[in-house]
């Protein structure tokens, strides 16, 4: 996954991302480095960033929440997740059945 910020599991998609919480607005940043920077409203506190950043994965890839997983990273900034068949895709990242 070294330089992509992603790599495909058969359809799953596992997502590094870099989180800035507590931001101005919700907002896809794009690949810097080896992960993809994500701002999000929620404040880092009692979980409240972890899940309005799930959310906003779902609705970003045109998925359920429920198919957007924490793998990794539940307390820091670097997050790893599953997002399970994407739709949809924002900047930077490859539909693998094209």
């Amino acid at each position: 996954m070294a330089g992509a910020g992603y790599v495909w599991e058969g359809v799953d998609l596992i997502l590094r991302v870099r989180a800035q919480p507590r931001a101005r607005r919700d907002e896809w940043l794009g690949l810097c480095e080896d992960r993809f920077r994500v701002r999000i409203t929620a404040p880092p506190v009692d979980g409240q960033a972890n899940a309005h950043l799930r959310a906003f994965l779902a609705d970003l890839f045109g998925v359920a929440k429920s198919q957007v997983t924490l793998l990794a990273g539940e307390t820091g900034r670097d997050k790893r997740w599953r997002i399970v068949a994407p739709k949809q895709f924002p900047p930077g990242i490859k539909d693998i059945s094209s």
